[in-house]
């Protein structure tokens, strides 16, 4: 495909065709409602094909659809420069050496000062120019491992991010970053969590909810907050994002107990049923949890093997039968229902469950209220479904939940040891006990009244 229309397809290509328009234009579009003057900027693969995105001047992107078009006029030209000027990486032998592994998203990115775009930064010497402080913290090693969207990702993408960091921990290196998308961040981290056994350093998770063309942009913050974190004694996978909307401090997250609570906060990330491990401010951190696994000289091993054929589903008013028969004629080996409140399917159902399980398929019960444990022996009905075959799965989050019975089906086929394995703590996923203030923890309040 011509790159002067890179990531233009089908109705909105021809529709720049016919305007004689290309990537980089300055142009002004009139639609039904108004008129719109920016940058027409490249769109990614998996863009919309309806759309045209342009910078405004604001430096905020614009989609628009090519159905509201009426006339497009060029004013001008402002091409990208593609080629970011790179300043060496300084290295210095009194500080950590970081390998930071990229998946995609938009933290490691930085914004073109020309045209506004945001374009990929994955150098050492890039990633340098974009947050200089990274270089005060330590030495930096880059390398980008795949670039999907992160809602693209998948088992074999964390089996062979679990194969790098296990060579890079056992290589020497003193702590690994993941530049990851933040939608599906959690199954990523909880997926390594159980992947990687005997961890001997930190591997911190971070993202951005805002990309780098943004002033409000998370992006240096959350990068030189995850180095901090990665040069310290935590050797867990972790998640660290934004703690509040101040900007101010990230928090560090168990890489099982993590979720996405929100579509566009920068503090999105949350620990579910329990306090985060700590956080960092101003490149020093507070932990407030000491149960966790510390720095070792012990050696990183990838237990990798995962059954794909693993099934989440959502318990909802009307559920049929045919939702799981659907999966057992399919052929799947697990299965981790989603259920109302303690725990609770739809009776209707149980017919099928019966047969899910007389075929050999695993079933984990997890609670779609997401705080809380699942209490299956409260109701008549839970306790009928663990006669049946249900496993309860305690606090698990119906994510965190599906990544460990895939792992859990990777491991072994012999129904005592899955057992076994799903009751097993394995990494942190398991707490003894609800805390009250984790269902709307604000760690502001809790320093402020000195609870932490």
């Amino acid at each position: 495909m011509d790159d002067k229309l890179k990531g233009y397809k089908e109705k909105a290509r021809e529709l720049l065709i016919n305007f004689k328009i290309e990537i980089w234009d300055i142009i002004q579009v009139k639609t039904d409602k108004t008129i719109l003057e920016g940058i027409l900027l490249p769109r990614s693969e998996y863009a919309s094909l309806n759309y045209i995105e342009i910078k405004l001047e604001n430096n905020y992107n614009v989609g628009i659809n090519i159905s509201d078009i009426q006339d497009i006029k060029k004013i001008g030209k402002r091409e990208a420069k593609y080629k970011i000027p790179e300043k060496s990486f300084p290295k210095n032998k009194n500080l950590p050496n970081l390998k930071l592994l990229g998946t995609g998203g938009t933290v490691a990115s930085r914004l073109d000062y020309t045209t506004g775009a945001v374009i990929p930064s994955f150098t050492p010497g890039e990633l340098f120019s974009a947050v200089p402080e990274l270089a005060e913290i330590c030495n930096l090693e880059c390398e980008l491992v795949f670039e999907i969207l992160s809602e693209n990702m998948k088992a074999e993408y964390w089996q062979k991010l679990a194969g790098k960091v296990k060579d890079a921990a056992n290589s020497g290196i003193d702590g690994i970053i993941i530049g990851h998308g933040t939608d599906t961040m959690s199954f990523t981290s909880a997926a390594l969590s159980f992947m990687l056994k005997d961890l001997s350093i930190p591997v911190v998770l971070v993202g951005s909810q805002r990309s780098s063309d943004r002033p409000s942009s998370d992006a240096a913050l959350n990068l030189i907050n995850a180095a901090t974190v990665a040069i310290s004694d935590i050797a867990e996978v972790v998640v660290t994002m934004l703690g509040s909307t101040s900007h101010d401090y990230g928090l560090i997250h168990r890489g099982t107990l993590v979720r996405k609570m929100h579509s566009s906060y920068r503090n999105t990330f949350r620990t579910i049923d329990e306090i985060p491990l700590g956080m960092v401010k101003n490149r020093k951190i507070k932990m407030f949890k000491d149960n966790y696994k510390k720095r070792s000289q012990s050696e990183t091993k990838a237990l990798i093997n995962f059954e794909k054929k693993v099934a989440l589903v959502y318990s909802y008013p009307g559920i049929e039968n045919e939702q799981i028969d659907f999966y057992i004629d399919k052929g799947y080996k697990g299965i981790v229902l989603a259920g109302t409140g303690l725990g609770h399917v739809g009776t209707i159902i149980y017919d099928s469950i019966k047969r899910a399980i007389q075929e050999g398929i695993t079933i984990l019960m997890t609670t779609q209220t997401l705080h809380g444990f699942v209490g299956m022996n409260v109701y008549s009905t839970g306790r009928e479904l663990q006669n049946i075959g249900v496993i309860p799965g305690r606090n698990l989050l119906p994510e965190v939940g599906y990544v460990k019975l895939g792992w859990v089906l990777g491991q072994t086929n012999n129904p005592e040891e899955i057992k076994e394995l799903l009751y097993t703590n394995i990494a942190g996923e398991f707490i003894e006990r609800e805390l009250p203030i984790a269902f709307n923890y604000n760690i502001d309040e809790l320093l402020k009244n000195k609870k932490l």
